[in-house]
């Protein structure tokens, strides 16, 4: 196609980007061609008639036949040119009408739908695998019916679109082994304001072993080259959503029924809740055999409450001592018309209610003939929960070849309604949707068909499968923990057609299914790509380079690369997919938005290379990350010690440091943006960000401005990660960037532990740090970790974790004197050890056991003796400052605390550790547990182990103000400092320090670092006190000690233990880090008495007690530390003691040093009283942390107890947002709160006595405003609550039984909507509810609130702000 139409003017089209010369055939944001191109310039000649010839010239590789049938053509007579050019002339503009005029009995042209553009001809290229269409200059095409071809390459201008209809009814499928867009070439399928309205698919065709591969591309590919425009934009769905009420497994809140068993003689019966669906009771009456079985039988339905449901089926026999009375009470209680007749060894079943007469009966009977019953006698009947669910219970008898069988089930018909917290009303029936796990397994995701239901509301959709499994769909404990709904349907389909099973070189050692699907790779230079609505499915290939979408070393792609209109997917669902979601790689600005990745392998979301910045992921879902072979990082145990051909030599991979790090998002480069995304299961990580030293991959040798790991972060806010096993969230290390070798035979990007995040300042490590800020981030039931944070400055704010192994661990960004010491942040935010949510067996959850305030089954994160921490402090130095922590208690099996140290920790630790206005819940047992030998914690005598410490900066820990919290056995410590002690050809020595008040308790150091030149000591030190430090070997020729985290004039006093020849050169200087310069160095000089040394401990001096073998000196700080450095402003103060002995001897002076030396224990600062009272502002300030902040959640709980709590005086009380509700007297209190004002307003309480019960229910028919929340607590048995009938205007589906209750708790909505938080909840008689605790959204559209102004949406602006910084 020119750059020209016909008659001279360019096409209103998008001008070429990136330096390209082409212009796009078809593509600025929501325009296409005008159906009335403008006039032509006067200066341009008239256009002349093109011959018969050039017209006839193919527009793309015809077949044979084809050529030759236009070969005949041509041979025709030829008239004159002036008739020719007339004839033509007068065809073209018919021709040109007919399409007007076709397209206008469709649907009235519009220029925004590229398929209405009238210059397009319709184009059926029939079925032929073998053609291979070339679509160019000139050739517009418009596809309207089905068609399979062997390849397309659109280029030069050409066009290909996919046609449509107003009504959507078209169903065009194009099958091709490849599609190639370059050099202006363009592929439209709708527009971003023109949807596409039918359904249309790709499907991308052949085996790995079968024809041609293309360069670069290889084979069943979308391909975009410089110059091509790709635009595929489906009818717009809500992406994804999630639960506003739980999804109980089978779909009822108590599981369905099933039961069967030959050979149950007499009358089984089932009793089932009517409102439920629960199995009440169980029971057989042997009626065949015994009268009195009879009698107990009539005794048990006469004390069966009005509306029960009843199932009852004979096994074997039931007749002969079935008496009449018992008859009677069948038919006058349950409507039965066939139990008066019932004989020897018939077959009868019955389904009725209690006092609901025949009609609602249903029974069947069959006879007994030679060992069968010529049949099943089944009765069935459909009800209908509180809730709304539709469930049939069946009861049944038999016969079987003198074989007597009977059964029951109660499961749900008709689908099972899911309720959602967003309109869902663009999902339709037929759609494919899949709900995420809430446990620890991400097998437990569950995909569904979704069914008519012309009841539901816009917030609702009906299933046609069972779910295998519990999914959370409430707020637990504070923490939202609702599971995530994704629609996978989408009417622009790309898709890979696959083989049955694996083949060939497909990796089929670790697939047995076909893993060769089709991809999408868009080069640099493209016009214009927009992918919004589309489903992928069947994509990617166990080969690098070949994912559902794939964005190749494009660079810039928004305005930063000259492109108007940002390059962008939406919408899409990649699902069932073999490599990876979408690949980031060498691309930077990139928005992608409202995009689920569901059941694929390797890495989901990818950034590649570690160059990729800006690029911004909002609104995105992952669950369902499997491993894959691509990379090490990708593989799991056996792929990783299997797939050992980049190793070097005989090198076996170990899966836990090389491998196992598969992650729903992989950031390889901290400036890039996450909002709202959910990571709802992988097999180890969530969010993972890395830190690559240099560029990898292709993009290796680019020289960036800054490096990854000194970069600031980018925008982190409201990001959800649970089910996962090694970690939610992950901050920490870094790929390894060098080939296999000798010197390190590792595989090219295994996992490596070099990289450190330390952001400062333009990523200069001479210029300030920036704290990377983890802003709302909720993380629940990960196994290991819900977030291993490494590196800082970072903080923590506004989050929650629940049900992790542990909540939050923070590790330093390195360790002396390798980096100058940062700091970590975590505050305003809740920790919860194990919550209400009990999880589910199943889906691969391996281990389970009792937990829990209440000590129930549930589900586990490691087994049962695994202990559960909410905040791991690893070294440090940390701040942990207004965060909760609740339900952390042990089992006899297992500690549970609220705070633990990293077990096995052989690396130093800061005293510096500062804890401060934390609060603990009434179920916390154990604040801080430092460990104890076993088999997490081994021998618990590692150097970090024993040094384990914080400081409870305002007693909110302890309950002492201003005190440091170390190990019991710990006698060295008492003030915060830290001696770091540096030797040089230790042999792997172990240290012994000694403090002089308390040397029969010694510690002993093993040291880090003990095979590498030098060994590193660090203990834990009480300031102005005096230690000795021996050693298990000969004397140690250098030592350094360096003073880490003194301030200025802070000392100690030491004594090195040496052989009594030894001889001493000692210097003191400041070490530059950066460099490893020294200044102002200083030599120490020798003085003749240990009480001189004291008189001069500011001066540079040093006494040797040859006698005893100890060599003193003081280290006292002259600078002034800066802010969490280790080290003053002037660098780090550095002792080296460098010893000449000829004596090998054991270097330890303990025996002769005390009691010579010996100090009494003295005090320097008095302990401090204990605290009295609660703490004042201690604990986070928000009491719900949800994934939609802009809303807000009323919190209410409900204290119900039994009759015998009551009768020990516990109160009765509704919890509205903190403020108690308390009665004492049986009856029901009612609270109407305003639904539309926050925090909340009360607008009527109301109590009614037992006297006035009555009343109720005319109050709640007319005396509640709408738009109120209703409230409903009773307390004593209430024989008969007469409200059924007002509860359902106020949310309940269908009238529920509340006789001889022992509680009832109901929330209601009085409006003109039925909210999903609308419960009902009963006990037995004499039983409580306990605590029932609910958080209720306010402020909502829905109830018909009208808001003072817009609520604010932070992520919105944050995603505002991320377009605008591009």
């Amino acid at each position: 196609m020119h750059a020209s139409d016909s008659r001279g003017h360019a096409p209103a089209f998008l001008q070429p980007q990136n330096g390209n010369g082409h212009r796009s055939s078809g593509y600025v944001p929501g325009k296409v061609v005008p159906l009335r191109p403008p006039p032509p310039p006067k200066s341009q000649a008239p256009a002349k008639c093109p011959s018969i010839r050039q017209e006839a010239r193919a527009s793309f590789a015809f077949s044979p036949e084809e050529q030759q049938a236009q070969g005949g053509s041509r041979k025709q007579k030829r008239h004159k040119n002036t008739f020719i050019c007339f004839a033509i002339t007068s065809f073209s503009f018919f021709v040109a009408l007919a399409v007007v005029l076709g397209i206008s009995s469709k649907y009235a042209p519009d220029e925004n739908c590229p398929d209405q553009n009238p210059r397009l001809r319709n184009w059926d290229p029939g079925q032929d695998s073998a053609k291979q269409v070339v679509i160019k200059e000139g050739d517009m095409f418009r596809l309207t019916s089905d068609a399979t071809v062997n390849s397309i390459v659109i280029q030069d201008g050409g066009l290909l679109v996919f046609g449509d209809d107003k009504d959507g009814s078209r169903n065009i499928t194009l099958r091709t082994r490849y599609i190639l867009i370059k050099d202006g070439g363009a592929l439209h399928i709708g527009a971003e304001k023109c949807r596409y309205k039918s359904k249309a698919t790709i499907a991308l065709y052949g085996k790995s072993d079968e024809g041609e591969s293309m360069p670069t591309f290889g084979k069943k590919f979308i391909g975009v080259e410089a110059g091509g425009t790709l635009e595929l934009h489906g009818a717009q769905k809500a992406s994804w959503t999630l639960l506003a009420r739980t999804l109980n497994s089978s779909g009822l809140t108590y599981g369905s029924y099933a039961f069967e068993k030959g050979f149950i003689r007499g009358l089984n019966v089932r009793v089932i809740d009517q409102d439920t669906a629960k199995i009440l009771e169980s029971e057989r009456f042997d009626t065949h055999e015994f009268h009195n079985e009879s009698r107990r039988l009539q005794e048990f339905l006469r004390g069966q409450a009005p509306g029960r449901i009843v199932a009852i089926a004979v096994g074997d026999s039931a007749a002969k001592s079935l008496l009449q009375g018992t008859i009677q009470m069948i038919q006058d209680r349950l409507g039965s018309k066939l139990i008066q007749g019932l004989g020897y060894r018939q077959a009868w079943a019955l389904v009725g209610v209690i006092d609901g007469g025949s009609t609602a009966c249903n029974e069947s009977v069959r006879n007994y003939e030679n060992h069968s019953s010529g049949g099943k006698a089944l009765a069935q009947r459909e009800f209908h929960t509180v809730d709304g669910q539709k469930f049939s219970v069946t009861a049944y008898s038999e016969w079987i070849e003198g074989v007597s069988l009977s059964g029951f089930r109660v499961e749900v018909v008709d689908g099972v309604k899911l309720h959602l917290l967003d309109d869902v009303s663009s999902w339709k029936p037929g759609d494919q949707i899949v709900v995420a796990s809430t446990d620890y397994s991400m097998y437990q995701a569950e995909e569904f068909t979704l069914l008519p239901c012309p009841e539901c509301s816009r917030f609702q959709v009906k299933v046609k499968e069972t779910p295998q499994f519990l999914h959370m769909g409430e707020i637990i404990d504070g923490v939202d923990m609702r599971a995530e709904v994704g629609i996978l349907t989408r009417n622009v389909v790309i898709r890979g057609e696959m083989e049955d099973s694996c083949y060939a070189e497909n990796q089929c050692q670790f697939f047995d299914y076909d893993t060769f699907g089709g991809h999408v790779m868009i080069r640099k230079n493209f016009t214009s790509v927009h992918l919004s609505y589309v489903e992928l499915k069947h994509m990617g290939q166990q080969q690098l380079g070949r994912y559902p979408v794939h964005f190749h070393l494009c660079g810039d792609v928004d305005s930063k690369g000259g492109y108007r209109h940002a390059t962008s997917v939406d919408g899409l669902s990649i699902h069932h997919s073999f490599s990876r979601c979408i690949t980031v790689h060498g691309t930077d600005g990139l928005l992608i938005k409202d995009t689920i990745g569901f059941d694929t392998l390797g890495h989901c979301f990818f950034l590649e290379d570690g160059v990729e910045q800006r690029n911004t992921l909002f609104h995105n879902l992952g669950l369902l990350t499997k491993p894959g072979t691509l990379l090490p990082t990708d593989r799991n145990n056996s792929m990783c010690t299997t797939m050992r051909e980049k190793v070097f030599g005989n090198y076996v991979p170990v899966p836990t440091t090389d491998c196992m790090a598969v992650s729903t998002f992989w950031i390889a480069h901290p400036n890039n943006n996450l909002i709202n995304n959910a990571a709802a299961g992988s097999q180890d990580a969530g969010i993972w960000y890395l830190f690559h030293k240099e560029p990898t991959g292709e993009s290796s040798g680019l020289q960036l401005l800054t490096k990854p790991e000194l970069t600031p972060l980018g925008i982190f806010y409201n990001n959800r990660v649970h089910s996962s096993f090694k970690a939610g969230l992950f901050i920490d290390k870094g790929v390894k960037t060098t080939n296999a070798s000798d010197a390190d035979p590792r595989e090219y990007l295994c996992l490596d532990n070099s990289a450190r995040f330390r952001p400062h300042q333009d990523g200069d490590p001479e210029k300030p740090r920036v704290a990377a800020l983890i802003d709302r981030l909720i993380a629940f039931k990960n196994n290991d970790h819900g977030a291993w944070v490494r590196g800082g400055d970072i903080v923590v704010q506004n989050s929650a974790f629940a049900d992790n192994g542990i909540g939050l661990t923070f590790a330093s960004d390195g360790s002396f004197p390798s980096d100058e010491g940062s700091s970590q942040e975590v505050s305003e935010s809740l920790f919860v050890g194990e919550s209400r949510n009990y999880g589910f067996q199943g889906g691969q959850n391996k281990y389970g056991g009792l937990g829990g305030i209440d000590q129930k089954p549930r589900t586990l994160p490691r087994n049962r003796t695994f202990p559960i921490r909410g905040f791991q402090i690893y070294d440090g130095p940390i701040h942990l400052t207004r965060c909760t922590f609740k339900k952390y208690v042990p089992t006899p099996d297992r500690y549970t605390s609220a705070i633990g140290f990293l077990m096995k920790n052989s690396w130093q630790i800061t005293p510096r550790n500062n804890i401060s206005l934390v609060k603990f819940g009434p179920h916390v047992s154990l604040n801080v547990f430092f460990g104890k030998p076993g088999p997490w914690f081994e021998d618990c005598e590692l150097d970090g182990d024993k040094n384990s410490i914080f400081h409870d900066v305002d007693g909110s820990v302890t309950g002492y103000k201003d005190a440091y919290v170390g190990r019991i056995d710990n006698y060295l410590i008492r003030h915060p400092n830290c001696v770091y002690v540096q030797t040089l050809n230790t042999q792997s020595l172990t240290m012994t320090i000694a403090r002089d008040e308390y040397p029969s308790h010694p510690m002993v150091l093993r040291g880090t670092n003990q095979k590498a030149t030098f060994s590193q000591y660090q203990p834990v030190i009480m300031l102005e006190k005096g230690y000795t430090i021996h050693w298990n070997g000969p004397a140690l020729k250098t030592i350094f000690l360096y003073l880490i985290n003194f301030n200025k004039n802070d000392w100690i006093r030491v004594g090195l233990c040496y052989p009594p020849n030894t001889n001493f050169q000692i210097t003191f200087g400041f070490l530059q880090r950066h460099n490893g310069s020294l200044s102002k160095i200083e030599d120490y000089e020798p003085v003749n008495s240990l009480e001189e040394l004291q008189r001069k401990q500011s001066e540079r001096k040093f006494y040797f007690d040859s006698s005893m073998g100890l060599l003193f000196l003081y280290l006292k700080a002259q600078g002034h530390r800066d802010g969490h450095s280790y080290c003053s402003s002037q660098g780090c103060e550095r002792v080296k003691i460098q010893a000449t002995t000829d004596s090998k001897a054991i270097s330890n002076c303990m025996a002769k040093a005390y009691p010579r030396y010996y100090r009494k224990p003295s005090a320097l600062k008095r302990m401090p009283a204990m605290l009295k009272g609660l703490c004042q502002g201690c604990g986070t300030r928000q009491v719900v942390f949800t994934s939609d902040p802009h809303k807000s959640y009323l919190p209410v709980q409900f204290q119900s107890p039994s009759k015998a709590e009551t009768q020990r005086g516990d109160l009765s009380a509704i919890s509205v947002n903190g403020t108690d509700f308390t009665f004492r007297s049986e009856g029901v209190l009612l609270l109407i709160v305003d639904a539309c004002s926050v925090p909340f307003r009360l607008t009527e309480k109301k109590f009614f006595s037992l006297a006035d019960v009555r009343l109720m229910e005319e109050y709640l028919k007319t005396g509640i405003p709408p738009r109120s929340v209703v409230l409903l607590s009773t307390r004593g048995e209430i024989k008969q609550l007469n409200i059924s009938d007002s509860l359902v205007p106020l949310g309940l589906a269908k009238p529920a039984h509340l006789y001889n209750k022992g509680s009832t708790i109901f929330l209601g909505f009085s409006g003109n909507s039925k909210p999903s938080w609308t419960k009902l909840f009963t006990s037995p008689a004499k039983e409580g509810l306990g605590l029932v605790e609910q958080f209720i959204p306010l402020q909502l559209e829905e109830y018909g609130c009208h808001r003072a102004g817009t609520v604010r949406r932070r992520d919105l602006e944050l995603l505002k702000q991320t377009s605008k910084a591009h």
